[in-house]
């Protein structure tokens, strides 16, 4: 038998040597042009438009000498009076309504997930995608429809005398919940999935009850999920723009309607820096949204793998 000689084992930069428990792998030294392509249409798809928001949101021109200079005049009239209002109702129809969609989805999709039956989880799924991407106009127009003023249900249920409005800040809830819920069953189907039926045997054979799992197990388990699909959902509301300008005009203060507003000069007329500084706005917002919702999508990913 031949014994390999001390200098022929790999050493710490060789191919095949382990460094702390991990293989060195080295990259090919052009790797990242294969993402080339991407990086170019981004850039000309969303850094482009990007670039020319933050141009107008941050600069004025002079109509009479025709020279530009910075100014937070933009910024500053953007984030008071109507317009504040305007960014703040947003804010709060997309919380409400994601946390409606959060828990109702959530209990719909424990539903699917634990019948037995899959005609009744393709149907539920197959259904779900197709709600959540339902909206715009099609949309508004069967809502006026069903619950309208002169709508099918409200003249059935004689909702009117109990008060229902559908062109207020309680219909555009009920609305967004209608495409909101059915994507958080799509988000939280697969969570639920991940979560291993030996768990919930092993503390069930400790003496457990179904409360105690759910309350020490399955939520913090799944507490990253439902974080970021209410993140989600908070993004899909807050940008949500065509179904509310179709159902209720400038009746509830919105910010996408505000914009609108400004850029066709419905209201005043060479307002189109404010309506970018409101953009603007809503991306620092999104940020922040997508800030939250990324590092928890990788967390949870590790538990229900």
């Amino acid at each position: 038998m031949t014994v390999p000689h001390p200098s022929a084992a790999p050493g710490p930069g060789a191919p095949g040597s382990k460094a702390g428990g991990r293989t060195s792998r080295r990259r090919p030294p052009r790797a990242w042009l294969g993402a080339l392509p991407l990086l170019v249409f981004a850039g000309l798809c969303f850094g482009l438009p990007a670039g020319a928001l933050l141009y107008g949101a941050l600069t004025r021109t002079d109509p009479v000498a025709g020279t530009t200079e910075i100014t937070g005049e933009h910024l500053a009239r953007s984030l008071r009076g109507p317009y504040l209002t305007s960014l703040t109702g947003s804010v709060e129809l997309s919380a409400l309504t994601a946390g409606l969609a959060t828990v109702l989805g959530v209990l719909i999709a424990q539903a699917v997930v634990t019948s037995r039956r899959g005609a009744l989880r393709g149907a539920v799924l197959t259904a779900s995608g197709v709600l959540a991407n339902f909206g715009g106009i099609p949309l508004a127009f069967a809502f006026v429809a069903t619950l309208g003023i002169s709508g099918v249900v409200t003249e059935i249920g004689h909702l009117d005398a109990l008060g229902w409005n559908l062109y207020s800040f309680t219909g555009l809830t009920v609305i967004y919940l209608y495409f909101l819920i059915p994507l958080m069953v799509l988000v939280v189907v697969p969570a639920l999935d991940g979560l291993r039926p030996q768990w919930r045997e092993a503390a069930l054979n400790t003496g457990a009850t179904t409360w105690q799992f759910w309350r020490h197990v399955g939520l913090p388990v799944l507490a990253p999920s439902l974080l970021g699909g209410f993140v989600l959902l908070f993004g899909s509301a807050f940008a949500a723009h065509v179904t509310a300008a179709a159902l209720v005009g400038g009746s509830v203060p919105l910010v996408t309607l505000k914009i609108a507003d400004a850029l066709s000069g419905n209201v005043l007329v060479g307002q189109e820096n404010v309506a970018l500084a409101l953009s603007l706005d809503m991306i620092v917002i999104a940020g922040l949204v997508m800030a939250v919702y990324l590092p928890l999508q990788r967390r949870s990913s590790r538990w229900l793998r």
